[in-house]
Parts: structure tokens; C-alpha cells; sequence
């Protein structure tokens, strides 16, 4: 794509994004709802390369209402360069997306223990920033733990981490991840679903633990709209969307062969998003599309074409 070319895909992307977010205005005005979660930009996701500070001027230049923080940068910053980022974030109309959770929960215990002993220090520096979610993936199999001495595990591990942050005012949500080639490539399957992660929460025990759901793992482990309205909002720690590719059988997609919100319309993205607007989730939802064709992109144009994506889908619900 030439320089010309390229200058033009941006202005039209960009006033594609604000025509966008003035649709799903009026939309929200016209029904008399308003949705309460937002689009949040997660560089990382898309593979775009860009600092904290870099992440919030795309965000608000292409029309997203929340940012992924890095939590990392976040924690070295002075108390005057952290309060100067948040103001300008604050004047941006965003607010922060899910971290991620810096626990080594899958791993030997040594391993645990070593990463355990540093949340309260990255919980801290979360806090200090605003931080209130967390988010992080369950590993659908395991090479050497059944499924009753995994699921032991991961509820013991997850519950220290959980107390960690929940001292710290922060929720811990949990993702299953759903394909069966996932599921199946292991030694001993572990949980795939909403309904064995429900049973995980309900055995740790801690009312700061809720889930990370994502259509694509929805979609994968068979779940409808109904599944969703058994949920509160409260439930729903953060949100990942995406499409699957077509032509594919479900038992034959696999994880990391995503496509960008709405591209196919192979997963009922009405159904997904409707539910979680009838439960009152309040967080963030972030493409994450696995899309070699948005990697290869610049930065710039693949951020317009997610924010796009973005707005189509949440429109059909707005």
C-alpha cells in the first residue's frame, strides 16, 4: 500500500469510527438502553506493537471507550508521571481495560510459590494505578494431572491469588477455553466450558473471582444465549470478541485461527452480546482475532480496521 493510499484508508477509517460511535448513540437513545460495556483497545491483541502512552492516542483517535494497561510501565512511573497519564486518559474519556494476572498458577509448585510472593507488589502498583480487573486463561489440558487432582490444584493456587488481589480491591476473571482440538490434545482434558468453570469459582470460594468469557470459546463449547442470562453482571470480569473462519466444522476449528469481529459472521455475535448487555456487564470487551492479516499490518491501519470491526458488532445490539 502506497503512502497515498495508505493516508486515505486512515482518514476513511477514522471518520468510519466516529460516524460509528455517533450510531450507536442515537441507537442507545432511540431504544431508550444504554449499553454499560466498553470497547477496549488491547495492542497486544491485535499485534500491534505500541507503549502505554502511544495505546491511549489510538484509543481515543479510533473511537474506543477503554485501554489495556501495561501494567509493567505503569508500576515504574513517578507519583506526578503516573497522575499526569491518568489525567490524560481522564480528558480522553477512557478508562482502563483487564490486566493480566502475573501468577504462574499452571507451573511446579516452586514455580507458584516464587510468582505468588510478588502479587502483592504488582497488586499494589494495579491499585495505585486504578486498576480493577484481572483477567487470565485456564489450560484446557494437562500432561500428567487427572481431572479431579487439576481441578484441586488450580482451586487452591487460584484462591491465594484471588485473596492477593482481593486485598488490593481488584477481581480475578477466568477464561476456558473451549475448541475441542484444544480440549483433546492432551493427556488428561480439563475445563472446557462455562458450566465446570462455574464449578471451579464455586470451589474456590471467593466472591472476587468471576469469568473472562470469549465468544470464540462460547461459540466452540456449544453455549447459547441462555447459558449467558444464567450469569450476573457481576459474574463477568472482562470480554474478548472475535469471528471464526468459515467453511470450518466446529469440532475442527483451532484456537489461534481467528477472525476479527463480525468478518464472518459465523458466531452469533447478536446472541453474545445481547446476553451480556441483558446481565448489565460493565466492563471491558476487546477483539482478540489471532489474525496474521491484521499482524501485517501497520499499526495505525489495524487498529482503524479493529475499531471498525468493533462498532459493527456492538451495533447490533446498540
Amino acid at each position: 500500500m502506497n503512502d497515498v493510499s495508505r493516508r486515505s484508508f486512515l482518514q476513511t477509517a477514522a471518520a468510519l469510527s466516529l460516524a460509528g460511535v455517533g450510531a450507536l448513540t442515537e441507537a442507545a437513545a432511540a431504544t431508550g438502553q444504554k449499553r454499560k460495556f466498553t470497547m477496549d483497545l488491547s495492542c497486544g491483541m491485535i499485534g500491534v506493537g505500541a507503549d502505554q502512552r502511544q495505546a491511549i492516542r489510538l484509543a481515543q483517535q479510533y473511537g474506543f471507550e477503554s485501554v489495556a494497561p501495561d501494567t509493567g510501565l505503569l508500576a515504574r512511573l513517578s507519583d506526578d508521571q503516573l497522575q499526569e497519564l491518568l489525567a490524560d486518559m481522564k480528558a480522553k474519556n477512557l478508562v482502563w481495560g483487564a490486566a493480566g494476572l502475573a501468577v504462574d498458577f499452571r507451573g511446579d509448585a516452586a514455580s507458584f510459590a516464587a510468582s505468588l510472593k510478588q502479587l502483592p507488589q504488582a497488586a499494589a502498583a494495579q491499585k495505585r494505578a486504578g486498576i480493577l480487573r484481572v483477567g487470565t486463561w485456564l489450560s484446557p489440558t494437562h500432561r500428567r494431572l487427572t481431572y479431579l487432582a487439576n481441578f484441586r490444584q488450580h482451586a487452591q493456587r487460584l484462591r491465594e491469588a484471588a485473596k492477593v488481589l482481593g486485598d488490593h480491591g481488584q477481581r480475578l476473571g477466568l477464561e476456558y477455553v473451549g475448541p475441542k482440538t484444544s480440549w483433546t490434545a492432551g493427556q488428561y482434558p480439563f475445563i472446557h466450558t462455562m458450566a465446570e468453570t462455574k464449578e471451579l469459582l464455586a470451589e474456590i470460594g471467593r466472591d472476587n473471582v468471576g469469568l473472562m468469557l470469549d465468544s470464540w470459546h462460547w461459540y466452540n463449547a456449544r453455549e447459547t444465549a441462555d447459558d449467558l442470562l444464567t450469569l450476573a453482571g457481576r459474574d463477568v470480569v472482562c470480554c474478548h470478541l472475535n469471528d471464526a473462519p468459515s467453511g470450518v466444522p466446529i469440532d475442527q476449528q483451532v484456537d489461534g485461527r481467528r477472525e476479527l469481529p463480525c468478518a464472518t459472521g459465523v458466531i452469533d455475535l447478536k446472541a453474545f452480546l445481547g446476553g451480556l448487555a441483558k446481565i448489565g456487564y460493565d466492563g471491558p470487551i476487546s477483539a482478540e482475532p489471532f489474525s496474521r492479516a491484521l499482524r501485517a499490518m501497520p499499526a495505525e491501519e489495524a487498529v482503524a480496521a479493529t475499531a471498525a470491526a468493533m462498532k459493527k458488532a456492538f451495533a447490533l445490539v446498540e
